[in-house]
């Protein structure tokens, strides 16, 4: 049997998504947990990876099971740790892929804007301690909208292999000292969205004119755009899939107000 999780986690305590050998990975937690709640191995596929330090909101991973359990969810959560939550499951049909089966992917980042870091936000957002335009931004992320080669925004390690990506949300919205940036697309390159938030942040503070991050584009270099943003406020916010798979939707998250572009 094929079964669909949903999970949310706190990315701070956890060194990235993937499985490593000192068992570091939010993957490596979650398996431990299904293991023990089936009685028998098991490896899960998740719907993205995410970084140290990035969290979900709404990850997505299935596994493949002979065993029969009534509630997936609060067995499995009674073996994890508190930084990690099953929210949902549900059983799949066998041609559901988590990953590969994913029509797009939103990811959101907070970011605070404002003189002095905050305490009780402390690895859940970003910071930037001058004043930012997001008029300016939201020129800048204009450019973004479509299929591009985003590679002046790709890690240096990223081993996709193409860097053509369609994204089709670029949106940056301010609520007070909180600017909620939005991106959507059929997938993402490593590091993408941190730098697309560097080098917007440089828009908004001046260094740069809007038009910039459209000559970031047609340049293709990494090294001419701005630093990789911190990890602390990037969150996996939403996986699309076709209905045919009926994957139930994630509740809004406190943390991540709904947003009309989703």
């Amino acid at each position: 049997m094929r079964i669909a999780i949903g999970l949310e986690y706190d990315g701070s305590a956890f060194c990235g998504w993937q499985t490593q050998p000192t068992r570091c990975g939010v993957q490596d937690h979650l398996q431990a947990a299904l293991s023990k709640f089936a009685d028998s191995p098991i490896e899960v596929t998740a719907a993205g990876r995410t970084d140290a330090g990035v969290h979900a909101a709404a990850q997505v991973v299935h596994l493949d099971t002979e065993a029969r359990r009534a509630d997936w969810v609060r067995g499995t959560n009674a073996h994890l740790p508190p930084a990690v939550r099953a929210i949902w499951w549900q059983a799949v049909p066998e041609d559901f892929h988590a990953r590969y089966s994913a029509r797009a992917r939103t990811y959101r980042y907070l970011l605070v804007n404002a003189p002095t870091a905050p305490a009780l936000l402390a690895g859940k957002a970003g910071w930037y301690h001058r004043p930012l335009d997001v008029d300016r931004m939201a020129a800048g992320a204009k450019g973004l909208i479509g299929a591009h080669d985003f590679s002046a925004f790709r890690d240096a390690q990223c081993q996709a292999k193409s860097p053509i990506r369609d994204l089709s949300v670029a949106s940056i919205v301010r609520r007070g000292d909180m600017i909620d940036f939005t991106f959507r697309a059929n997938a993402f390159l490593h590091h993408m969205v941190r730098n697309l938030v560097g080098a917007l942040v440089y828009v908004g503070s001046g260094k740069h004119e809007p038009r910039w991050i459209d000559e970031l584009l047609a340049a293709k270099d990494r090294t001419r755009s701005a630093p990789t943003f911190a990890p602390d406020g990037l969150y996996l916010a939403a996986i699309e899939y076709d209905g045919v798979f009926t994957i139930p939707a994630f509740p809004p998250h406190p943390l991540l107000p709904p947003s009309t572009d989703q």
